[in-house]
């Protein structure tokens, strides 16, 4: 455990700003179901994100767009269950926040209430998105931004690219931090952001940031549970660490499974009732 509280306590959004003070890394990863939201929570993980990058995964979309707001309340309430302690934070689908601060409170709100989810998180910092941001954490709702790569605006951006290469992009991008900060958010993710530009933008809030292919600066990090056990195989970006290769053990146990059951080896007496 990377914490000093409790291992049954809670982790909280003003936890998150705690740690921050302290200088300790968050450490941030994604699931969808119950299984693995348990087996990440019991890892000691301070935050389970329930990601839309559940379209890709699980659901073999090219990009997130498709995904529904049932959907993410379906993989976020199965995610609860098995999540006690870590902080459980749901990606807001596309569309569910953009068109008004009314819709996306209501849409907020009901994944909050349908899911038992602890936060969610917001793309982008357009005003209306600050908009939208001031609304759900003005009633109570916590809420975790997400900047640089946005995955919601992929079509817009040419794809997965990463953001602010430059001085202006770099500037707007601190700008972009601060105004979320400003409307409320507890912590925010930086997306395929230039290190030093990640850490320009974390020494300008007192909000945590996660990165993901943003440098060492921020406060903590974040990977996508498939990608970091190495069963997507087909996604190798610069920033990704495979820290398994289950992919190949998965085809592996499978093959051996489907030769037993063809030599009628399995099941065998010690197998059977």
């Amino acid at each position: 455990m990377s914490s000093s509280r409790g291992e049954t306590e809670r982790v909280t959004g003003r936890d998150f700003q705690t740690r921050k003070a302290r200088g300790e890394r968050l450490v941030v990863v994604t699931a969808y179901d119950a299984l693995f939201g348990k087996l990440v929570d019991e890892s000691g993980a301070d935050c389970v994100l329930v990601g839309d990058s559940v379209g890709n995964l699980l659901a073999g979309y090219e990009t997130t767009l498709p995904v529904t707001l049932e959907q993410m309340i379906y993989h976020a309430r199965s995610t609860r269950a098995g999540v006690k302690r870590a902080l459980l934070v749901v990606d807001m689908p596309f569309l569910t926040y953009q068109v008004s601060p009314q819709r996306a409170l209501l849409n907020c709100g009901r994944v909050m209430q349908e899911t038992g989810a602890d936060a969610v998180k917001l793309e982008g910092a357009k005003e209306n998105i600050l908009a939208a941001v001031r609304a759900v954490t003005g009633a109570g709702i916590p809420v975790m931004g997400h900047l640089g790569f946005t995955p919601q605006s992929a079509l817009t951006l040419g794809g997965s690219r990463v953001q602010a290469r430059d001085a202006d992009g770099a500037k707007q991008i601190v700008e972009d931090a601060k105004a979320l900060e400003a409307a409320g958010v507890f912590s925010i993710v930086l997306e395929l952001v230039p290190a030093k530009v990640a850490a320009r933008v974390t020494e300008a809030v007192s909000v945590p940031t996660i990165g993901i292919g943003a440098g060492a600066s921020c406060d903590g990090q974040v990977l996508v549970l498939h990608d970091l056990l190495g069963l997507n195989e087909g996604f190798s970006p610069k920033f990704l660490k495979r820290y398994a290769s289950m992919a190949a053990e998965v085809r592996d146990a499978v093959s051996r499974f489907g030769s037993e059951v063809r030599a009628r080896s399995y099941p065998d007496d010690d197998h059977s009732f």
